[in-house]
C-alpha cells in the first residue's frame, strides 16, 4: 500500500481501524490502551497547538524524551504539518544537546520531564532559534518562563480544531513524499554529530520494501523499548506497526523489559544485539547453577534443536526419531524459554551491530528466531534483512526489494535506492564524500556477499586494526566470539600499530563469582578476584577456545581485566550502545601500554 506521506499513513487508520488498539502503556499499575481513532485525534490537537506556536512546513521541532505515547503523537503532529522532528537522546549532556538544537535551528523544544527541562534551561541563553518550550510531565516546581505543559498545548489546539475541523487533513494533502521528515543526528563516536536529513519517501520506501519481505498483521503486538531517537526503532518499531495497523506497547523502561515481555506477550520486538547477549548469558548462568540432570537435558535439547533447524533450513527431511526428540525437547526446554519472552513471539529483529552467529543459532534451536538486518541512519535504515522463511546465521540477509548493494574493491559496502538520505544538514561537502555522482552511498562497513546472495558484515572500515607488522585485523568478529563465553560480558580488541592483539575484558561478574566459589578460590573482594592467576587462566582459556579458528596474527596474546562494565553514563558507549573504542583505549591507556612492555 502506498501513502502520500507518513502522516497520511496514520491518519488513514482512523477510517480503516478506528477502534483497533494503536498504543498501550502502563500507568499506576494499570494498562492504558489508545485506539487509532484516539491517536489521530491527539495528533490533530497537538498539530493545531504547533500551528498556534508558528510551526509551518519546513519548521523543526526537537524532542528529548524516552519512549512514550506523547513522543509518537508529537512525531505525527509534526509530520502532518510538513515539519521535521529532531530527536535528541535524553542521555546526551547539555553541550551536545545545545549543538544539535542550534545546528538544526529548531523552533520548539519538547522535554519529557523536570530533569530534561532543567538541562535545557542551563543552555537556553545559548540557543539561537528555539522560541517555545514544552514539557510532558508537570514539574514539582513552577514552570519557568516560556515553558508550557503538553496537555495545555493540546487544549489550545483543540480550540483551533473546533473552528476548522479539516485544517490538519488539508495540510497533509500538501506534503510530498520528497519533503524532509526528520533530522537524526548520528551518535558521533568522534567529533560533532552530523544531522541526517531523511524524507517521507526514504522511510516509506523502506516500509514498502520490508512489507514484501515478511507479513505483519493488525493482530501483531510490538514491544517498544529501543530509543525512538534510534532510526531502527523509529522505522521498525514506530512507523512499521502503524503501516501494518498493529499495536505498539511501550516498555516501562529498559530494566523492565524482561517483565514487560511476560506481561504484554509481544509477537514482534526490535533490539540491538546487547539484549540478546544478556538473555543468552542469563540462560546459561541459570542452567550452569542447576542440577547436573537438568544441565544434561538442556544441552541435549539445544543440540537436538540445532540439528532440527539445520535440516529445515537445508530442505532435508526430518527423521521420525529426530521429530520425536524435538517434540520431547519442546516440552522439557523450549516452551519454558518461549514463556520467558511472552509465549507468542513470532520473531525478534536485531540490528545496529553484528549479532553473534552462535547466539542466533542457540535461540533458533529453541524456536526463538532472531532475524538480523543491516542498515544505517543514512539508509532509513534498511539495506538488507533475513526473511522468516529464509535466514542464515552470521549474515544480515539479502538486500531488500528496491535497494541495490555492491562491494567496492577495498571491501566497502555500497548501497543505492530510495532509502538513501537527502544529505547531511548544513554539510554539503560531507554529503558528497559519502554519496557519489551515481547515487551510491558509501557505508563505511566492510563486508562480502556469499555464494547464496547473503550479505556478511566484517567490520567498520575505521575499526580495522593494522598491526605494526602490517596485518589487517577486523576486531568485531573476534569480540563477538569472545563474548559468547558465559564468563565475559564485554570485550574490546586492541592492537592498532602494536606488535600483537590484546583485549580489554569486562568479566560477567555473577558467573565469575559463582565459578570462584565452586572452585573454592579465596579472595577478599571482586577486585582482588580479578587479579589472581586462576582468573586470568580461566578467561585466557575461554578466549582461546572461542578463537581457535582465527589466524595467528589475530590471536589475543594478553588481556586486561576491568571490573566496571562499559556504560552510556560512563561515556564508553554511544546512545545506540556501540563501544567507543578510542574512549576505552584512552581510559585504560597506561594499563594497555603495560601489556606491551614485555
Amino acid at each position: 500500500m502506498e501513502y502520500i506521506n507518513l502522516a497520511d499513513m496514520l491518519f488513514s487508520k482512523r477510517e480503516k481501524f478506528p477502534q483497533h488498539p494503536a498504543y498501550e502503556y502502563k500507568e499506576d499499575d494499570r494498562r492504558v490502551t489508545v485506539t487509532y481513532e484516539e491517536a489521530v485525534q491527539l495528533a490533530e490537537k497537538a498539530a493545531c497547538g504547533f500551528i498556534l506556536l508558528g510551526i509551518t512546513k519546513g519548521s523543526k521541532i526537537a524532542i528529548i524524551s524516552n519512549n512514550r505515547l506523547e513522543w509518537a503523537i508529537c512525531d505525527y503532529a509534526a509530520l502532518s504539518l510538513g515539519a521535521a522532528l529532531v530527536p535528541v537522546y535524553p542521555s546526551l549532556p547539555a553541550r551536545q544537546t545545545q549543538y544539535i538544537l542550534n545546528d538544526s535551528a529548531v523552533k520548539i523544544v519538547i522535554a519529557e520531564n523536570e530533569l530534561q527541562l532543567e538541562k535545557i534551561d542551563t543552555i537556553r541563553n545559548n540557543l539561537k532559534s528555539a522560541e517555545n518550550f514544552i514539557v510532558f510531565n508537570k514539574p514539582e516546581k513552577d514552570l519557568p518562563e516560556s515553558w508550557q505543559l503538553f496537555s495545555e498545548l493540546c487544549d489550545d489546539g483543540a480550540k483551533l480544531l473546533a473552528e476548522n475541523s479539516r485544517i490538519i487533513q488539508d495540510s497533509i494533502k500538501k506534503i510530498k513524499r520528497s519533503d524532509p521528515a526528520t533530522v537524526i543526528y548520528t551518535s558521533g563516536t568522534t567529533g560533532e554529530p552530523k544531522g541526517t536529513v531523511l524524507s517521507h519517501n526514504n522511510f516509506l520506501s523502506n516500509l514498502e520494501s520490508v512489507s514484501k519481505v515478511f507479513d505483519c498483521y493488525p493482530e501483531d503486538v510490538f514491544l517498544s523499548f529501543l530509543p525512538l531517537s534510534h532510526v531502527l526503532e523509529r522505522t521498525a518499531g514506530h512507523f512499521f506497526p502503524v503501516y501494518s495497523g498493529s499495536k505498539i506497547v511501550f516498555a516501562q523502561s529498559i530494566e523492565t523489559v524482561p517483565q514487560d515481555m511476560i506481561e504484554t506477550k509481544p509477537t514482534l520486538m526490535i533490539s540491538v544485539p546487547r539484549l540478546y547477549e544478556k538473555m543468552y548469558s542469563r540462560v546459561l548462568e541459570m542452567v550452569e547453577t542447576g542440577p547436573a540432570l537438568k544441565r544434561r537435558i538442556f544441552y541435549n535439547a539445544i543440540e537436538t534443536g540445532k540439528k532440527y533447524r539445520r535440516r529445515l533450513q537445508s530442505g532435508r527431511p526430518i527423521s521420525p526419531m529426530l521429530a520425536l526428540k524435538h517434540k520431547i525437547a519442546d516440552i522439557l526446554v523450549y516452551k519454558k524459554l518461549k514463556q520467558r519472552v511472552g509465549g507468542r513471539l513470532r520473531f525478534f529483529v536485531s540490528g545496529g551491530a553484528p549479532l553473534s552467529a552462535e547466539i542466533g543459532e542457540f535461540f533458533a534451536a529453541a524456536g526463538i528466531i532472531i532475524l538480523e538486518g543491516y542498515g544505517l541512519t543514512e539508509t532509513s535504515p534498511g539495506i538488507s534483512f533475513n526473511k522468516p522463511d529464509d535466514f542464515r546465521f552470521g549474515t544480515v540477509g539479502m538486500p531488500i526489494p528496491g535497494v541495490e548493494v555492491k562491494i567496492a574493491k577495498d571491501g566497502e559496502i555500497l548501497a543505492r535506492g530510495d532509502n538513501i538520505m537527502m544529505g547531511y544538514l548544513n554539510k554539503e561537502e560531507e554529503t558528497k564524500e559519502v554519496i557519489d555522482e551515481n547515487g551510491w552511498f558509501y557505508t563505511g562497513d566492510i563486508g562480502l556477499i556469499d555464494a547464496n546472495g547473503f550479505l556478511v558484515i566484517t567490520d567498520r572500515k575505521k575499526n580495522i586494526i593494522v598491526t605494526s607488522g602490517g596485518k589487517n585485523v577486523a576486531p568485531q568478529p573476534i569480540e563477538n566470539s569472545i563474548i559468547n563465553s558465559k564468563y565475559i560480558e564485554q570485550a574490546v580488541v586492541i592492537g592498532d600499530n602494536r606488535k600483537f592483539c590484546s583485549a580489554v575484558i569486562v568479566p560477567e561478574k555473577e558467573a565469575l563469582l559463582s565459578w570462584a566459589n565452586k572452585e573454592k578460590i579465596s579472595f577478599a573482594d571482586y577486585d582482588e578476584l580479578l587479579k589472581i592467576k586462576e582468573t586470568y587462566q580461566l578467561l585466557e582459556q575461554e578466549i582461546e577456545n572461542r578463537t581457535a579458528e582465527i589466524a595467528a596474527y589475530e590471536r589475543i596474546r594478553k588481556i586486561l581485566l576491568v571490573s566496571e562494565p562499559f556504560t552510556l553514563e560512563g561515556g564508553e558507549l554511544t546512545p545506540t550502545l556501540k563501544v567507543k573504542r578510542r574512549v576505552i583505549e584512552q581510559k585504560y591507556k597506561n594499563e594497555i601500554d603495560k601489556l606491551y612492555q614485555h
